[in-house]
């Protein structure tokens, strides 16, 4: 389909939604005025208060925030930083009208949910923004329950408060049975303004980091293994790239120094709806001495899974049932990736006991599978779980990506590799044609294996269970699973030490008027290969696609696929919401520098 056949362009349709966000805003609470001031003002609170009913007012206000000692600018959403919980039903009408009383246009994306993409919330795409002291409503009859969030898609935003969770009560019967509920809202705060952190990260991407190798440091790094990392100008412990003590880390707004308590009453099942509404940062989530049963991934149902331990990416919620048949106190310890700070909470039957936390655990280290020499070293999950493909229904030219042959990439014998430098880690000849290569590319995965059965790194050698993505499996069998129509294959570039990111080679200012495009309702395999040496949570707008994790028609369903550093990973959609969507990795200053893409899905054909 060409542009000129697509019913209302995104330029068109950009524009038409202009008069919708400039509408005159409603009387406001005297916090929402506007007048506080960028970096002053009134403080906001902490914490999350409850929003439902048929019409739910958001006011985004400038204020300051304050948590351990440290102080600076936020972006609040009425009064409070998270902004507030917005409770829905499934099936019930609501009208969701966002004010913006900031000096700067502002948006507020609805993650997960799905709805008509022009009420979608990303400016440039779907929208034109919401104007300084303009409104914008949202009307919304949910089609789905479960657990998700909201957050802007303005600028740099998120970073500075505005996000929240976001909880859609089910029609019928809940399959989770549980007493109590409570939302663990991950997030991070910095004083330093997020454009301060994009620019020093532009100049040395390293320059958060505190973990670094050196001469004298204590990692288990043979002499041999650091000259190899030197040859190749990489560095193992490259795992985040802001970290603490920039980020004090957050759960409902409370650093750890707040003490923040979460009651409940021996005996009780427990829901904890986890988000990570982070800007950066993956969390490894536990409660030690109590075990978690995972129910939900991304606001769908999962069958339960019973894990003492979750790695949770950027922009991924999953809710897990605890049953503490005991009083005291347990610890909710979301230590950061890198293990360089945590998030706390204590989950208390006595108002006022607090539990003790772990400390925490050594950094890990990136290892040879994570710069994509799959097979070389330890890494988990490196076997394909995909069925096998009618390649002869495949349109491997379609959409400008050829897929490459089913072999190992380039031919290479990893088992012989010279270890002690012969490998090639910008061997480009290695990359499809759809892939443009340039100054913004700076490794190539050589072997790329699928790691689904991969936890995370750090959390392929502790001695309990972790979730991983195989064992995810859907709570209903889908009967109507269709098989994919065509493959695709979209590689993850970056060149880190530029902090240059994009897909398949191309940032997004310069891809932006050229889409992805799918035919409506097709039935698509999109495999995402990763070439850099970084996770990446890589999110679509508007539509669940299913995870290609070797349970056949119980694929679970999600919005957000951490693709593990130097790896692949698949999966199917069916492309039956029209419109036009963004595609981005979640890490919010990757997708700031270019991990963006836009999805256009056709408009059905015939009479509207």
């Amino acid at each position: 389909m060409t542009k000129s056949n697509l019913p209302l362009s995104r330029r068109r349709m950009i524009s038409s939604l202009a008069a919708l966000s400039g509408a005159a805003a409603l009387p406001m609470p005297a916090w929402a005025t506007g007048n506080m001031g960028r970096h002053g003002g009134a403080a906001v609170g902490k914490g999350i208060h409850e929003l439902s009913g048929a019409k739910i007012d958001l006011h985004i206000a400038d204020g300051r925030f304050a948590t351990g000692g440290r102080a600076g600018h936020a972006i609040a959403v009425n009064g409070t930083v998270p902004g507030p919980l917005i409770r829905l039903k499934e099936g019930e009408d609501v009208t969701l009208s966002v004010h913006n009383m900031l000096d700067v246009d502002s948006s507020v994306h609805w993650h997960g949910l799905l709805l008509p993409f022009q009420f979608d919330g990303v400016p440039g795409i779907s929208f034109p923004g919401i104007k300084p002291g303009a409104r914008f409503d949202v009307p919304l009859t949910p089609r789905q329950s479960g657990t998700y969030w909201w957050h802007s898609h303005s600028g740099l935003q998120e970073q500075v408060g505005h996000y929240g969770p976001l909880i859609i009560d089910p029609a019928g019967p809940d399959p989770v049975k549980y007493d109590r509920e409570h939302v663990i809202l991950l997030s991070e705060f910095t004083p330093m303004h997020p454009h301060a952190i994009m620019k020093k990260l532009k100049v040395s991407e390293g320059y958060f980091s505190r973990q670094k190798t050196s001469a004298s440091d204590d990692y288990l790094l043979s002499a041999e293994q650091r000259r190899m990392w030197g040859r190749m100008r990489m560095m193992p412990t490259d795992i985040a790239d802001v970290s603490a003590p920039t980020y004090t880390y957050l759960i409902n707004g409370h650093g750890p120094e707040d003490g923040l308590e979460l009651p409940f009453a021996p005996g009780e099942r427990v829901r904890l709806r986890i988000i990570n509404g982070s800007a950066m940062t993956f969390f490894n989530v536990r409660l030690p001495g109590l075990p978690m049963t995972v129910v939900q991934a991304d606001g769908q149902n999962v069958q339960p899974v019973a894990v003492d331990e979750l790695q949770i990416g950027v922009a991924e919620t999953y809710d897990v049932i605890v049953t503490p048949n005991e009083a005291g106190a347990f610890a909710i310890a979301a230590e950061s990736m890198d293990r360089s700070g945590m998030a706390q909470a204590s989950l208390t039957s006595q108002p006022g006991r607090k539990a003790a936390f772990p400390a925490l655990r050594d950094p890990p280290l990136l290892s040879m599978v994570d710069m994509g020499h799959g097979g070389m070293d330890h890494g988990g999950g490196g076997t394909e779980p995909a069925e096998p493909m009618d390649h002869s229904k495949m349109d491997h030219a379609a959409m400008g990506h050829a897929m490459p042959a089913d072999t190992p990439a380039g031919g290479h014998d990893m088992t012989a590799m010279d270890m002690s430098g012969g490998m090639d880690m910008r061997d480009t000849s290695l990359l499809p044609a759809s892939v443009k290569t340039g100054p913004g590319i700076d490794m190539v995965a050589m072997n790329p294996q699928d790691r689904t059965g991969y936890p995370g790194l750090g959390l392929d050698d502790v001695p309990h269970r972790v979730l991983n993505y195989r064992l995810l499996k859907s709570l209903e069998m889908d009967h109507h699973k269709r098989a994919p129509d065509r493959e695709m294959e979209l590689h993850l570039t970056g060149n880190m030490e530029r902090y240059m990111w994009s897909f398949d080679g191309k940032k997004f200012s310069a891809v932006g008027d050229e889409p992805i495009r799918f035919g409506h309702n097709e039935r698509v395999r999109v495999k995402l290969v990763n070439d850099t040496m970084m996770a990446h949570p890589i999110h679509l707008h508007g539509m669940f696609f299913e995870l290609v994790n070797g349970q056949g028609h119980h694929q679970p369903k999600k919005h957000t696929v951490i693709v593990q550093p130097g790896s692949s990973a698949t999966f199917d959609v069916t492309t039956d919401e029209p419109g036009d969507w963004a595609f981005h990795c979640h890490l919010l200053y990757h997708m700031h520098a270019g991990m963006m893409q836009t999805v256009s899905v056709a408009f059905p054909e015939g009479p509207a």
